[in-house]
């Protein structure tokens, strides 16, 4: 019988490696991960959700957010196992509210059944899969008709004057700034964040993203700049069987 993917040890199996340059750029990061990355959560998306996934997990920073806002059982999935590792003792920590556990695996090979969750969230993904839309559509096809998807990802400020500043910033500053606070590894990363974001917008612009959510399902799609337009979150609800019968009651 294999192993269930919720509970079991993250795998070092070549088929759960995934992509190879987010693999490369955070694992040397896992302790300082959860320090130095925002974190985003479910808020009021969801009316008391019992079970709620979150993809790109890396450390649980987001996970155990989730849990301790509404209660909920949290899954946690990521490619990085060294990540994961990481997260474990935060995990296993009594007296939480809610239940996080950890697997690995990738985000648009989602070991888990259609419609198995009540909300899904994910952090800094897209930029990492080989196809944003197909990830949305397999990270959607989890979520049950009427849950809630919400993600965080970093964005180009679309104002000229912000958006010259931000360039700077992630150029020129954030390599020098990671290396004092983080060593080599965020050196390394505050090097390629910049350029990577930038390559991701001009290939998917926001339309796109927001054409992806629609695609797979998902309604309501609601859109947020924040700190200047540096940052993005997203958020929509899958439908569905409900909301069909709902509308059918409707009639």
């Amino acid at each position: 019988m294999p192993p269930n993917p919720l509970t079991a040890t993250p795998a070092t199996d070549a088929t759960l490696r995934g992509e190879p340059v987010a693999r490369e750029v955070f694992t040397g990061l896992p302790a300082r991960y959860d320090r130095l990355a925002a974190q985003c959560g479910v808020s009021g998306a969801v009316v008391a959700p019992r079970l709620v996934l979150d993809v790109a997990t890396g450390p649980a920073g987001v996970a155990l957010a989730v849990a301790a806002r509404t209660g909920a059982d949290v899954v946690g999935v990521d490619l990085n196992e060294p990540m994961l590792r990481a997260g474990l003792p935060g995990v296993r920590r009594p007296g939480r509210r809610g239940r996080v556990r950890l697997a690995a695996g990738r985000a648009d090979q989602l070991p888990f059944a259609d419609a198995t969750f009540d909300a899904v969230t994910f952090s800094y993904l897209l930029r990492y899969v080989d196809n944003p839309a197909v990830t949305i559509a397999e990270m959607a096809r989890c979520l049950r008709p009427g849950g809630t998807m919400a993600s965080l990802e970093f964005a180009v400020p679309p104002q000229p004057m912000w958006r010259e500043a931000w360039w700077c910033y992630t150029r020129l500053a954030l390599p020098v700034l990671g290396g004092l606070t983080g060593g080599r590894a965020w050196y390394e990363v505050g090097r390629f964040l910049g350029p990577s974001i930038s390559a991701h917008y001009r290939r998917y612009p926001l339309d796109a993203h927001v054409a992806a959510w629609r695609a797979a399902g998902l309604t309501g799609v609601g859109v947020q700049l924040m700190s200047m337009g540096g940052g993005l979150i997203m958020w929509g609800s899958k439908t569905g069987a409900e909301d069909s019968a709902a509308a059918g009651s409707a009639s």
